[in-house]
């Protein structure tokens, strides 16, 4: 490598660093409180279904619901921020949502609580596909792997931070005012959303064009990059994006590996219950110890693949990693460190596979067709939120044991890796 290239790397490496401490953080805390606020009734179940006198089928279904109406208006939501802009249209989401979670304190019925969950996912549509589509924005593809993973990383931190503020909140606050510690449970936890949104409206910028924190030169770079990156991409129709194989392709493997999340994400709380842990609070803070390690494998991971400029075996070898930890949690069931042992092992290969998965079908899409592509990836990918959520509601209301349940979602994890597999490679 000569001098000036040298010089040129070092000089794209500042700018880099520049637009990820501006940007990443206020993406980061945002998708904390987004998550928080979609999986908190995973705690809540704790004491919601006593007190409502619900079942585990009718929790599973309830859970899993919010991915109807997140399925429904996923599509126009991205084509819509692409459209309008990310700032006003994340913080509409942001609001909104914090509005319904928080009402899920009123629920008082299994026809409440299916209501409220739908219109949640009606609400957060489009927010997640728009961060993916949004960083396509800003950096280019053998740096967005990095960022992608920093962005998902909100995932296990807020499971880190969750859990132990969850039981802390259900057990404390039970009682307090006539509520009980589930309803508090939402009520404060929705607080968050409401304040980010308004730091997104205030501090995130739509474009390159419109980061007055970057000076010029720097914003001519970035602009470059992105540019030179979509070259090779595809640009075509609306109809054409929601009609390819390759997509399509994509949207089943992502919906393997988002079995394997929102399974662990609903359950976890109720599979290390069955180790025999009964305390909130002592549950909450053993479910922060697999979401740890997810964010570290998540990082190292991807910065392997962005060093060697390589997603599609880090992904396969992600998801044979997520079937091995979930099948192994239940061969050790009667062994409680065993058990977390696999249990972390799984939700480092599946919070690791995020990452990965999403810098495949980035590398061929842009424009509106990333806008529509990447939501409907998403969309179908998510409908295995309400599936996992409910069969595994199912099994367990059946063999009273989440074990079977578990094993599934093992299985979809390598089916997941076999998909990746059958892959095109990607485009450098």
């Amino acid at each position: 490598m000569t001098m000036n290239e040298l010089n040129k790397t070092a000089l794209e490496d500042a700018i880099y660093r520049k637009v990820s401490l501006r940007i990443m953080p206020l993406l980061f805390m945002a998708y904390i409180v987004a998550y928080l606020d979609r999986v908190n009734v995973g705690f809540a179940k704790l004491q919601m279904l006593n007190a409502l006198s619900l079942t585990d089928a009718i929790y599973g279904l309830g859970a899993g619901i919010f991915f109807f109406g997140y399925f429904i208006f996923e599509v126009p939501s991205n084509i819509f921020l692409h459209k309008v802009g990310a700032r006003k249209w994340i913080f509409r989401i942001m609001i909104s949502w914090a509005l319904l979670s928080g009402g899920m304190m009123f629920v008082t019925s299994a026809t409440s609580f299916y209501v409220m969950r739908f219109l949640l996912g009606v609400a957060e549509a489009g927010f997640f596909p728009g961060i993916i589509l949004y960083l396509t924005y800003w950096f280019p593809a053998q740096r967005r792997g990095r960022a992608t993973s920093v962005f998902l990383a909100a995932i296990a931190f807020a499971g880190i931070i969750g859990g132990p503020v969850s039981g802390w909140i259900m057990k404390s606050c039970d009682g307090s005012f006539g509520l009980q510690g589930w309803q508090w449970l939402f009520v404060i936890e929705a607080i968050p959303s409401v304040l980010m949104g308004f730091v997104i409206l205030s501090f995130l910028d739509d474009r390159v064009a419109d980061a007055k924190w970057l000076t010029e030169e720097e914003r001519a770079i970035v602009a470059f990059n992105i540019e030179q990156d979509s070259a090779h991409k595809e640009e075509f129709s609306i109809l054409k994006s929601l009609t390819s194989f390759r997509i399509w392709h994509m949207a089943l493997i992502y919906l393997c590996f988002v079995a394997g999340l929102y399974g662990i994400s609903f359950w976890l709380p109720t599979i290390i219950k069955a180790f025999g842990v009964t305390d909130t609070l002592d549950v909450g803070l053993l479910s922060a110890i697999p979401w740890t390690c997810g964010v570290i494998a998540m990082y190292f991971a991807a910065k392997s693949a962005d060093l060697r400029n390589e997603r599609r075996w880090h992904a396969i070898g992600a998801g044979v990693a997520g079937a091995l930890g979930l099948g192994l949690s239940v061969v050790f069931h009667d062994d409680t460190v065993l058990s977390m042992a696999a249990l972390s092992l799984g939700t480092m290969g599946i919070m690791t596979s995020l990452p990965l998965f999403w810098a495949l079908p980035t590398s061929f899409l842009t424009g509106t067709a990333a806008a529509a592509g990447i939501a409907l990836i998403n969309s179908i990918g998510n409908l295995a939120g309400f599936g996992a959520p409910y069969i595994m509601g199912l099994i367990k209301e059946a063999t009273k044991s989440t074990d079977s349940g578990v094993y599934l979602l093992s299985g979809m994890m390598l089916l997941g890796a076999f998909l990746v597999f059958l892959a095109p490679k990607p485009t450098k």
